[in-house]
C-alpha cells in the first residue's frame, strides 16, 4: 500500500506541490462542528480505446484525465466539489465552498487526526494495461481475432473487434487520518459478429476482460475463443424461431445470466435505498426473503476480476458480504455515510465514476453460491419451459423489484431436453418473489466472463455477476407466439 501511496504522489501532488500540510490544511478547512467526516479523493486515469471494422482500424481514443474530489459530510447531507485544477490555491477554494454547503445537521465533530495507511490484500497487479502492447501488436490482435470470426463459418458477413484498456491511479485522504491509495487496471475485448443466410440476418456478440494487461488476451487464446463464440451465437439466432409467450417454468445457464440477480434484486440491497426505505428489502433483515436454497453474496475480493477492488473509493478494504442465506436476508451494501447513519458496519461498497461524482453504495461481484443439483437433472426436471443463457440487459424497479429483462441466446425445453433456440424473448416478474420461485440449484457456479457495468444515478462502474444454473418456476415469459 505504502508503494501505491508514493506512486499517487507522484502522478497527482508532487507536480503541484502538494504535501502532508497542505493536504492536512484542506482537510482543516473542511471539517469542524457538525462535521462527520470529510475526505479527498485524487484519480489520475489513462484510457485507450481500438475499433476495428472491415479489416481497418475505423476509430481509436486515447485521453487522460485527473482530478479530486473534495466531500464534507453532516449527517446525510454532504457538500462536494471537485477540481481538475490540483494547484493548492484553487483546492483550497474548493475545501472552503465545501464546508459551507456541508454546514447542518451532523452530531459530530471530526477534526484532521494523525496520517495512518490502510492495510488490505492487493487482489491485482499494479501493471499498465496500455504500455503492455505496442500499437502494432494491438491492432495485430484486432486483426486475428476479426480473421478468425470470418473463417469460422463462411455466413459471417460483418466483424467489429473493440480492444479497450485503462490504467487508473486512486488516493483517498480521509480526515480520520486513514491515507490509502490502489493502482488498478482494466482491459475489455468485444467482437460483434452479423451472419447472414437465406436472406435473414442476425447478430452474436461476446465480450469479456479482467483486471490485467492484454497478454491475459492472448494466453491460452482467450481472444480467439471470443471471436468463436460470437461467430457461435450468431449462428444460433439464425436458426432460432419466435418464441412462446405465457407462464412458464425457465431455468437460467450458469454465469452471465447472473444479471438478473445484480438487477433485481442486488440493487435492492444497497443500502442508501433501504435506509431511505424505498427498497422492497427495507427493514426485513432477519427475515426469509427468498428459497431456503439461495445463498447471495457480494464479493469485492476476488483476485483480478473485473468488479474487484483493493479499496473502495472511500478507502474501506473490501469484503465478502454475505447478502441472502440460505434465503434468510442478513444484510446490506453499505458505504461510509449510509452504515454510519443505519448503525452498521461499511462493507466496502462505497464507489464511485470518477473524481466528479461523490460516492455511494454500490455493487461489486455479486453471485449465488452454488447449490446440489447438476445442470442436467435440473434441465430434464422440467416439461415444458425455457432455457436462457445470455441477456442483453432490462430495466427494474427498486422499490416495487418488478423487472423486465431481454434474452440474446434462449432455448426452448421440452420433455426434459434443450430444443429449438427462440428470438425475442423477455423475462418478466418481480425479484422478492423470483426468488422465492426457485426450486433447484445447480453445482456449476461460474461467474461472467468480466463484461458488467452497472449504472445508477448517473454514474457507471465496473462490476462482475454470476450464478449456477437456476429452476425458477412460473416466471413470465414475453414472446412473439401466443
Amino acid at each position: 500500500m505504502e508503494k501505491y501511496i508514493e506512486q499517487a504522489r507522484s502522478a497527482l501532488l508532487n507536480p503541484v506541490e502538494v504535501g502532508d500540510r497542505e493536504l492536512d490544511t484542506l482537510l482543516g478547512k473542511m471539517t469542524g462542528r457538525h462535521i462527520d467526516h470529510a475526505d479527498l479523493y485524487f484519480q489520475y486515469t489513462r484510457h485507450e480505446s481500438w475499433v476495428l471494422e472491415e479489416g481497418i482500424v475505423k476509430s481509436g481514443s486515447y485521453n487522460v484525465d485527473k482530478g479530486v474530489g473534495l466531500r464534507a459530510v453532516s449527517g446525510d447531507k454532504s457538500g462536494f466539489a471537485f477540481s481538475d485544477d490540483l494547484r493548492f490555491p484553487t483546492l483550497t477554494q474548493a475545501a472552503e465552498s465545501v464546508r459551507g454547503i456541508a454546514h447542518g445537521i451532523g452530531t459530530g465533530r471530526i477534526a484532521v487526526a494523525d496520517r495512518r495507511s490502510v492495510k488490505a490484500p492487493i487482489l491485482y497487479k499494479p501493471h499498465d494495461p496500455l504500455a503492455s502492447f505496442s500499437d502494432l501488436e494491438k491492432v495485430s490482435l484486432l486483426e486475428r481475432v476479426e480473421q478468425e470470426a470470418r473463417r469460422t463459418d463462411p455466413r459471417v458477413k460483418q466483424v467489429i473487434v473493440n480492444l479497450a484498456g485503462s490504467h487508473e491511479i486512486v488516493m483517498v485522504v480521509r480526515a480520520d487520518g486513514q491515507v490509502c491509495a490502489d493502482v488498478r487496471p482494466l482491459i475489455r475485448l468485444t467482437v460483434n459478429v452479423v451472419a447472414e443466410s437465406n436472406g435473414r440476418r442476425e447478430q452474436g456478440t461476446f465480450s469479456g476482460g479482467s483486471r490485467e494487461t492484454y497478454d491475459f488476451l492472448t494466453n491460452d487464446d482467450v481472444a480467439i475463443d471470443y471471436a468463436r463464440e460470437a461467430v457461435r451465437q450468431a449462428l444460433v439466432n439464425l436458426d432460432s424461431v419466435n418464441a412462446p409467450a405465457g407462464t412458464m417454468d425457465v431455468v437460467l445457464g450458469p454465469g452471465w445470466p447472473g444479471i438478473i440477480l445484480h438487477e433485481a434484486v442486488g440493487h435492492g440491497l444497497e443500502g442508501d435505498f433501504n435506509r431511505k426505505g424505498t427498497s422492497a428489502y427495507s427493514d426485513r433483515i432477519g427475515e426469509r426473503v427468498a428459497s431456503e436454497l439461495c445463498t447471495i453474496v457480494d464479493d469485492g475480493t476476488i483476485t483480478n476480476r473485473r468488479g474487484s477492488l483493493t479499496i473502495d473509493d472511500e478507502g474501506t478494504p473490501s469484503k465478502n458480504t454475505v447478502l441472502i442465506e440460505n434465503g434468510v436476508l442478513k444484510g446490506y451494501m453499505q458505504d461510509l455515510t449510509n452504515a454510519r447513519l443505519m448503525n452498521q458496519t461499511p462493507t466496502g461498497n462505497g464507489r464511485r465514476e470518477s473524481f466528479r461524482h461523490q460516492p455511494m453504495p454500490r455493487m461489486t461481484n455479486t453471485y449465488m453460491l452454488p447449490g446440489q443439483s447438476t445442470h442436467d437433472e435440473i434441465i430434464s426436471s422440467v416439461d415444458k419451459g425455457l432455457y436462457a443463457v445470455s441477456f442483453s440487459g432490462g430495466q427494474v424497479d427498486i422499490t416495487s423489484g418488478e423487472f423486465v429483462f431481454s434474452a440474446t441466446e434462449a432455448y426452448m425445453i421440452e420433455k426434459g431436453k434443450v430444443t429449438r433456440p427462440v428470438k425475442g424473448v423477455t423475462l418478466i416478474g418481480n425479484g422478492p418473489d423470483v426468488l422465492n420461485r426457485i426450486t433447484m440449484v445447480g453445482n456449476n457456479l461460474e461467474l461472467d466472463s468480466g463484461i458488467g457495468t452497472c449504472g445508477k444515478n448517473g454514474q457507471s462502474v465496473p462490476v462482475g455477476v454470476g450464478q449456477p444454473t437456476i429452476r425458477i418456476d412460473s416466471l413470465t415469459v414475453g414472446g412473439v407466439e401466443v
